[in-house]
């Protein structure tokens, strides 16, 4: 169940032993997960196209599945560390201890290509380190009949802390989509108020269960 706390939403991260990834939404275990919706970034409005995750975690890593609505999804790019932001997208925030100072970026296309890295805030501001990898970060993509699904699958080995029945992360859940037809529609589960989803004071919260 979400509820909102504090003004940002807060999400269960259940334990589900979900098997390999597909990125297959009616996959039975997945229906048990719980289902977080993106809004539209600025103005927290509904989307021109909907998209919605579904969060869990297994024993090993965090899981998650995009949904995402679009006409026909929009992506050249296909090595790994790409600028895949320029492009359609789906991504993850995460900030493991919560006080903004360091959190990482995850992202996947719609060819299934992967971004990783991490921010870290400095005296100057934020500072992108594209250097930084989680080897064992993993995803999956689907076309599907409106749209794309994406599944991420990200060790908590890669990460500086692993979750226990207790623990709760600062987590925000994002999407560029470039339509044919019209300008970028930025959407997240944790809108920012702003044309960009760098801010990590805004980001929801995951409890693990």
């Amino acid at each position: 169940m979400i509820s909102d706390l504090e003004g940002h939403p807060v999400a269960s991260c259940p334990l589900i032993h979900l098997g390999p990834l597909t990125a297959r939404s009616f996959d039975t275990l997945w229906q048990t997960a719980p289902t977080l919706h993106l809004v539209e970034n600025c103005t927290r409005v509904p989307p021109r196209n909907p998209g919605t995750v579904r969060v869990a975690r297994t024993e090993t890593a965090f899981r998650a599945l995009f949904e995402l609505v679009t006409p026909l999804p929009r992506a050249t790019l296909t090595g790994h560390k790409q600028p895949l932001y320029q492009e359609d997208v789906a991504e993850i925030f995460i900030d493991p201890f919560g006080d903004a100072s360091v959190y990482y970026e995850f992202e996947v296309n719609p060819l299934n290509a992967r971004l990783d890295l991490v921010i870290r805030r400095t005296r100057y501001g934020a500072r992108k380190d594209f250097r930084w990898e989680s080897p064992g970060f993993i995803s999956a993509v689907q076309r599907t009949e409106v749209g794309w699904n994406a599944e991420f699958e990200i060790p908590f080995a890669d990460l500086p802390t692993c979750p226990n029945d207790s623990s709760s992360w600062r987590v925000n859940f994002t999407r560029i989509d470039r339509p044919s037809d019209g300008p970028r529609e930025l959407t997240a589960w944790s809108p920012t108020g702003l044309a960009q989803f760098h801010v990590p004071s805004r980001f929801g919260e995951i409890r693990f269960t």
